[in-house]
């Protein structure tokens, strides 16, 4: 599928400040703005007018990239509520052939996934009740169906959750034909209630939390037998592990599975395996810088930290490098709408997402620049060898740039020194604007940069909040957008650099 996106858009628009922008194609708008949803609001856009838009977005795209889009967030994004959106919207509008079937089935890649999309089909279609999820689409049927014979007991026995509809409600709704006997054996257990109680991290804490102890220092020692038990098992998830070092430190576990602990967050296959979105490490990182409460093994603290920078430094090791002579200039935008959660839930913020995948990035350059801009705009020196501390040390200076969206700083201040670069970089929201109100505006220097400095050079808009415009003409005049938080955006970057687009990775999907 090829996409007029130079002729049909790319026309004038403001943003959410009211400066100049340029309007995106409808696909690479729907990419940009499913990419950076996490289903809250964010600093210029509601959860549900983003909704709205999406549903504008998706009536205008052809029915396969949308399909294609949900798959792709799903399994290259690691996204797991804005796709189940997608196939909601495009069970609604397409039918006559097994597309939706086929996107169902790809998006779901979990067992409570069945029940989830359910949900979200009832909520999206304003239905309440599981009797008004009689009328679902023929297609989504189809694909969940299919879902079903994917899982075993201990998968469904895991997410069989309470919630609204359960697991028995959507096998008695989508009717799933046994692919063995076995499996009907699961089915059956479903409808009875008699999956077994799975073996997890925390049903096995839970059980132990429930027992009677003579003495504190009783419980302490059950929990540290615990820990270590689980830790021994192979059956503590990887994101687990991250997620649960403070209470493992705090458990005082022997050194032995402390070191069993470090090998797995370090070992580059887990973290391939384990699909973190890159902020996931920091998130850890910065756990263990904040507590200072710890007991148990906090002396351990320094060996985790540098075991998190291996980890994160794994999950960087399939980018791309640029080689010695190729110059690349790195500019974090750290102003105010970027200082939003990325999620309810998140202590993350929007631009510590662009400060990491930046240090990412620069992490694999050879011949690099990096600096933040906000009312100014400010070069940053730090070393290649580490991501995490970097970001911290980023974290740590934002607010020597102040608060404002001046991007165009970066490229005028390439242009007034005459310096030349062959990658610029932003990680931005694009919602950029001239505080200082000058006639200065970043299109039209960097069409200047372009004739007067550097002809070859390349700009690339790494958009982290999908708003919809972007600040400069995008494929003209060597300016690319790439959208998301996952490192994953790093393989859009290799397909612009191949000559490709940003869609290029969602085209090439299988369904």
């Amino acid at each position: 599928m090829k996409f007029n996106l130079l002729s049909k858009f790319n026309n004038r628009t403001v943003n959410h400040e009211g400066a100049k922008a340029y309007q995106l194609s409808p696909e690479m708008e729907l990419y940009a703005a499913v990419v950076t949803w996490s289903l809250n609001d964010s600093f210029y856009e509601k959860d549900q007018t983003r909704l709205v838009r999406l549903r504008e977005l998706i009536a205008q795209c052809n029915p396969t990239f949308v399909g294609k889009l949900a798959v792709y967030a799903r399994t290259k994004m690691y996204m797991r509520s804005v796709p189940l959106v997608l196939t909601t919207e495009l069970a609604h509008l397409h039918r006559g052939d097994g597309l939706v079937a086929r996107v169902t089935e790809g998006v779901v890649n979990r067992a409570d996934e069945i029940t989830e999309l359910l949900a979200c089909y009832q909520q999206l279609n304003t239905r309440t009740g599981t009797k008004k999820l009689n009328r679902l689409s023929k297609q989504m049927q189809k694909g969940l169906s299919a879902a079903f014979n994917r899982f075993d007991e201990y998968q469904f026995a895991k997410y069989n959750r309470d919630s609204s509809i359960k697991l028995r409600d959507a096998l008695f709704l989508v009717h799933p034909k046994a692919a063995s006997h076995v499996q009907q054996q699961i089915f059956d257990k479903i409808v009875n209630g008699t999956l077994q109680t799975p073996y997890t991290w925390e049903t096995e804490l839970s059980a132990i939390g429930q027992l009677n102890y003579d003495n504190a220092e009783a419980k302490a020692m059950a929990f540290r037998s615990k820990w270590e038990e689980l830790i021994d098992s192979g059956k503590l998830g990887y994101m687990a592990l991250l997620r649960n070092l403070r209470n493992i430190q705090q458990a005082g576990v022997s050194y032995a599975h402390f070191e069993k602990v470090c090998a797995r967050l370090a070992d580059a296959d887990e973290v391939a395996r384990a699909k973190q979105f890159p902020f996931r490490y920091l998130a850890a990182y910065r756990e263990l810088l904040a507590d200072n409460k710890a007991v148990g093994n906090k002396g351990y603290t320094g060996q985790l930290l540098d075991v998190l920078e291996k980890a994160v430094q794994a999950s960087a090791a399939n980018i791309k490098g640029f080689g010695p002579a190729t110059s690349v200039l790195l500019a974090c935008d750290v102003s105010g709408s970027m200082q939003t959660p990325v999620s309810a839930n998140s202590k993350i913020l929007l631009y510590d997402v662009g400060l990491m995948l930046a240090m990412l990035l620069q992490s694999r350059c050879k011949n690099v620049e990096v600096g933040m801009f906000g009312d100014t705009w400010k070069t940053i020196m730090v070393p290649n060898s580490h991501i995490l501390g970097n970001v911290q040390e980023l974290y740590r200076r934002e607010g020597g740039v102040g608060y404002s969206t001046n991007g165009y700083l970066v490229v005028k201040d390439l242009l007034q020194r005459c310096v030349k670069m062959d990658k610029v970089m932003l990680f931005t929201d694009c919602q950029l604007w001239n505080s200082r109100q000058t006639a200065d505006d970043i299109q039209t220097l960097w069409v200047r940069y372009k004739a007067e400095v550097a002809p070859e050079a390349r700009l690339y808009l790494f958009d982290l909040k999908g708003y919809g415009q972007a600040p400069l003409q995008v494929l003209n005049n060597g300016v690319y957008l790439v959208a998301g938080w996952s490192d994953k955006v790093f393989e859009a970057l290799a397909a612009l650099e191949a000559g490709g687009t940003a869609l290029n990775a969602i085209n090439n999907m299988e369904l």
